[in-house]
């Protein structure tokens, strides 16, 4: 009923002539799929077609159900109105009952327009969409007119033949008449005439036939040009998924079109066959449909993975339309072999023109009686070497496309000969290491987006207008996101703003034309990085940490300091927002207002140093909002803890064991926690005094027995600290390192290693040990060092030093 549902919204919208023709009323009136909604979309009417006279009794069965039910409302109706509407009503379902076929399938149809008129409503377009030469779908109103022409022809047949006995027995007779010795004239005159009859009926119809068969065939070629245009336009759809674009999967309704079209042709070929005088012209047409057909009818179900790297496993799965006319017998074996971008052009291939192994590259046809699908799976396919051409120009090894080719020999029932079938991947990019993956996939995204439909493979245009690109990273965004929130207007004219290098706030970009080297060949300026690896950057970490946040609308996104400093402009102090780092890969940063510095007379705007993933994935974004005092509102007016309490994560409960608990928190700037009077320093950083994030770690009671471990030369960008709150334990241990850290993004930390955090955010184990002796260890729940066992002997040292 769900369906419905939908549809009646939608039908108050569309013109009454729409409508009077979804819904006729002398054979299905609106009226019946209004009371009997739910029960009319529990049933398979899918399954019904004008051909298969065998579901005549199921389909006789539901009309009769129908009219009870009718009846029954009516009986139950108080309405005088609808209740004598309704008998009406199943009185004319009545005239059904010769032909129940024809109101099953009628109902098909109708289904099948609501589904296609919610469909244009619910998807859209947001791109260009492939328009094949001809209608895209095959019309069923047009396979099922095919269908009724093809009973025609052999009724006429049928007619034909008796028609054809009476002749030969009227002609019998009047010999034998002529035999006799006295035959009465009038007699033979009314045999004469009898038989001339006849002998007109016969050409007649014979010239009727011939006339049908001969609309028949070109019907017949229009239904599957029709038909393979659909397959056509299924394929680039599926193409066009690798960028986010919406894709309907289901091959059930082509499968079912291709079989009635290949009965139909075999109908066609009897009739011909049956003929005294053949007809080359028709039968030759027939048989290139048939071979047509047959060789169309091999799909790629399931694409391999675009981006393979040699020696891993992947699969795919290669799906045969007319699986369930295949003679029964011998397997089909199914090969597939990898190819260039130049064999792709011609598919003469021969197996000295080999330019890869693949290692189990054969699959066997099964049918699956469930799903009525036959499939070949190949399950652990891997490239296990790769033969690459020639390389033009500063063309690099991720930019070379390669496919995989599966080939067969499928005999069809009631034909002799096997038909050679061919049919490629979409095309894939071969790497070696996982590093290339990411300049492989925008490779990839650049062939997915722009390839016309009707190319020569795999030839793409090498500039595409920002329109289209912007299109592109918007469809690719929300759908590996996961997500319905787009990119906005403000997004996209940052986006055009960096690939094309220009800050200008007012710029228009909708003209101007994007190349293939801007997106993923050439690195952005005073970058180490392209436009794409920027971009993917940012789509991985929204993914695996920020999707939620961006789905609500709480990240700003993609916005440059030049915009940003107009929005927040005359601010309220603490007024922030989430954006996007332009200058680092998947980091995103907090911009907000701060208070007029010493000397300064108007508002500054701070950025936070950037989060990556591995900072998000030791404290969450919510969590190191709430640690960050200097935030207040998010932009314009948002009090920050109503917006982003939900994300906070609950108080750590005490831990087992008697330990103390620790507790991670995000400052800003040269905040650390105090040190008791006497302590030794814990840390001495050069870290940045602008804007440098200090993950603070509070131990509770812990005396401060660690002196200073650190005495770090450290960068003066993204510098990490993590400084120990020590409480009031004496400061008893010397100087354990002493070392000059990283230049960039150096961390420091003053923990002995029981209490060191991630590993991907530690420093080398060497940098922290000047001694061959072990690293300290100690329990955090004592308040003393009376556990030391035997083993802690450099421990025992460094107390020996005090």
């Amino acid at each position: 009923m769900a369906q419905w549902n939908r549809i009646s919204q939608l039908i108050q919208h569309l013109p009454d002539q729409t409508v009077n023709d979804l819904y006729p009323a002398a054979t299905f009136a609106i009226e019946v799929r209004y009371f009997l909604a739910e029960w009319i979309e529990r049933q398979r009417w899918e399954e019904f077609a004008l051909e298969k006279v065998e579901q005549e009794t199921n389909a006789r069965a539901l009309l009769n159900e129908i009219i009870m039910l009718l009846q029954s409302f009516s009986q139950h109706n108080a309405n005088v109105v609808d209740k004598m509407k309704l008998m009406q009503i199943s009185r004319n379902m009545s005239m059904f009952q010769h032909q129940p076929l024809q109101f099953a399938v009628m109902v098909r149809d109708t289904l099948r327009k609501e589904r296609a008129l919610l469909g244009a409503v619910n998807n859209p377009p947001q791109h260009q969409p492939y328009v094949p030469p001809q209608s895209a779908f095959p019309s069923m109103q047009d396979v099922d007119h095919l269908v009724l022409k093809v009973l025609e022809v052999q009724d006429l047949r049928q007619n034909i033949h008796q028609v054809q006995e009476e002749l030969n027995w009227e002609r019998q007779n009047y010999e034998s008449l002529q035999g006799t010795m006295d035959p009465t004239v009038s007699e033979v005159s009314r045999l004469q005439k009898h038989i001339q009859q006849l002998e007109y009926n016969v050409n007649t119809m014979a010239t009727k036939r011939f006339q049908l068969l001969r609309e028949c065939v070109d019907c017949l070629d229009q239904c599957q040009a029709q038909l393979l245009n659909r397959l056509k336009t299924w394929r680039w759809e599926q193409c066009k998924a690798t960028i986010g674009h919406p894709f309907d999967d289901n091959l059930n309704g082509l499968q079912m079109w291709c079989e009635q079209l290949l009965g139909v042709n075999g109908k066609l070929r009897q009739e011909l066959m049956l003929i005294v005088e053949p007809i080359p012209e028709l039968q030759e047409r027939l048989s290139q449909l048939l071979q047509l057909l047959v060789q169309s009818s091999l799909v790629v179900d399931k694409q391999p993975p675009q981006v393979i790297k040699t020696q891993s496993k992947f699969s795919t799965t290669v799906r045969y339309l007319l699986g369930e006319k295949v003679a029964p017998g011998k397997p089909v074996l199914l090969k597939a072999q990898i190819i260039n971008e130049l064999q792709a052009r011609s598919l003469n291939i021969t197996s000295s023109d080999n330019v890869g192994d693949v290692i189990n590259n054969t699959a066997i046809l099964e049918h699956n009686t469930v799903s009525k699908s036959t499939c070949a799976n190949f399950r652990n396919m891997s490239i296990k070497r790769i033969k690459r051409s020639d390389r033009k120009g500063s063309e690099s090894v991720t930019e070379e496309k390669f496919a995989l080719l599966f080939s067969t020999e499928i005999t069809i029932t009631g034909c002799d000969t096997p038909y050679k079938i061919q049919m490629i991947s979409l095309p894939l990019v071969i790497i070696v290491h996982g590093s290339q993956d990411n300049n492989a996939l925008a490779t990839i995204i650049w062939d997915c987006a722009f390839s016309e439909p009707d190319r020569v493979p795999f030839v793409v245009p090498e500039r595409v207008p920002w329109n289209l690109m912007c299109s592109t990273l918007n469809s690719k965004f929300t759908s590996e996101v996961q997500t319905r929130h787009n990119l906005n207007n403000y997004n996209q004219h940052f986006l055009a703003q960096k690939i094309f290098d220009k800050p200008d706030l007012n710029a228009d970009f909708s003209n101007m034309m994007v190349s293939w080297a801007q997106f993923n060949k050439e690195v952005l300026p005073t970058r180490l990085f392209t436009f794409w690896q920027w971009f993917e950057g940012v789509m991985d970490l929204t993914k695996k940490h920020l999707r939620t946040y961006w789905s609500e609308g709480l990240i700003f996104g993609f916005i440059g300091k030049q915009h940003l400093n107009v929005i927040l402009n005359k601010m309220p102090n603490g007024t922030f927002l989430l954006r996007f780092s332009d200058s680092e890969i998947g980091g995103i940063t907090i911009a907000y207002v701060a208070a007029a510095e010493m000397g300064e007379h108007k508002q500054i705007i701070k950025n936070i140093q950037p989060f990556t993933k591995r900072d998000l994935d030791i404290r969450s974004l919510g969590d190191r909002i709430r640690d960050i005092s200097e935030i207040t509102l998010l932009y314009p007016d948002f009090p920050k803890h109503d917006v982003f309490k939900k994300f906070y994560s609950e108080p750590q409960m005490s831990p087992c064991g008697g330990y103390i608990p620790v507790s991670l928190q995000t400052k800003v700037g040269m905040e650390t926690a105090s040190v008791p009077a006497g302590a030794a320093s814990v840390a001495h950083h050069n870290e940045n005094l602008h804007n440098a994030a200090t993950y603070q770690v509070d131990t509770g009671s812990v005396a401060s027995c660690v002196p200073n471990m650190a005495h770090n030369g450290e960068s003066s960008h993204n510098a990490v600290g993590y400084p120990l709150d020590t409480g009031s334990i004496a400061s008893c241990v010397p100087n354990l390192t002493h070392h000059a850290e990283s230049s960039h993004n150096a961390a420091g930390y003053p923990l002995p290693q029981f209490q060191q955090f991630a590993p991907q955010e530690a420093i080398a184990r060497e940098q922290m040990e000047t001694s061959d002796s072990a690293a300290v260890e100690f329990s955090p729940g004592a308040a003393v060092f009376g556990d030391v066992t035997t083993e802690d002997m450099d421990l025992a040292r460094y107390l020996s030093y005090t």
